[in-house]
């Protein structure tokens, strides 16, 4: 199979990713498995953090970068529920603001890596608070924060990679599974609280050659800015149908 870089492989995550999206605000027009198939979006994107992180040439803009989309969403999202509450129309995703607490936990760890024993327990500690933050408090937290631990622990050993992102998945898998009434209730349960699926990330992980492909200023910026864009125009729609 012909291999594809990270641009080929974001354009699939956003096709994924506009389609869940439609899901939750048309639910009538897609099955619920659609929801499940993009599980792989988010710790996908979180996977190419951790490459970025390595790669950039500022971490520093970097984080700046990330932490200005987070700020500008939410701005965006607090007027989009304010002009659209008489309908009942909210928009509460920032995957940003999740990558965002990514980037300050392995960056954290990466400095650690300087310091001595007594100074790497105390920015432990702190780390360990962000990420609880990061877990219970950012979009998809509870699976892309591990995710983003595991991969900036494990990039360059694919088995052990993989390993931990089944463990995880698993982890995940116990913590959502209910038994119904009935198997397909069962199933639809699952299709719905499916953050076990990030392990859908290996096989497009296994097709990435490791390149980035398009590289300019639309390749650079097409991404943070179809996000929110396309999530406010979907709420925008839903609030006309409504």
């Amino acid at each position: 199979m012909k291999k594809l870089n990270a641009f080929q492989i974001k354009i699939i995550l956003i096709i994924l990713m506009l389609l869940d999206h439609i899901y939750f605000s048309f639910s009538s027009i897609l099955p619920v498995w659609i929801h499940a198939l993009s599980r792989c979006v988010a710790p996908m994107f979180a996977y190419f953090l951790v490459e970025g992180f390595f790669y950039t040439k500022s971490k520093l803009n970097y984080g700046i970068r990330l932490f200005s989309f987070g700020v500008f969403m939410q701005i965006g999202n607090f007027i989009i529920n304010m002009v659209f509450a008489n309908k009942n129309v909210y928009v509460y995703n920032n995957i940003f603001a999740t990558l965002f607490i990514g980037f300050i936990i392995i960056s954290i760890f990466e400095y650690m890596k300087k310091l001595s024993k007594p100074n790497r327990i105390l920015l432990l500690i702190l780390n360990i608070i962000f990420i609880v933050i990061g877990c219970l408090f950012t979009e998809g937290g509870i699976s892309v924060i591990p995710f983003t631990i595991i991969t900036y622990f494990f990039k360059q050993n694919n088995k052990k990679l993989f390993i931990s992102y089944s463990i995880l998945s698993l982890i995940l898998f116990l913590m959502s599974f209910q038994l119904l009434e009935t198997f397909k209730q069962t199933l639809d349960m699952l299709m719905f609280n499916s953050d076990f699926l990030l392990i859908l990330t290996i096989p497009l992980i296994l097709i990435y050659n490791g390149k980035r492909g398009l590289n300019n200023k639309f390749s650079k910026y097409f991404f943070y800015v179809f996000y929110p864009l396309h999530l406010w125009i979907l709420a925008f729609l839903e609030f006309l149908t409504k």
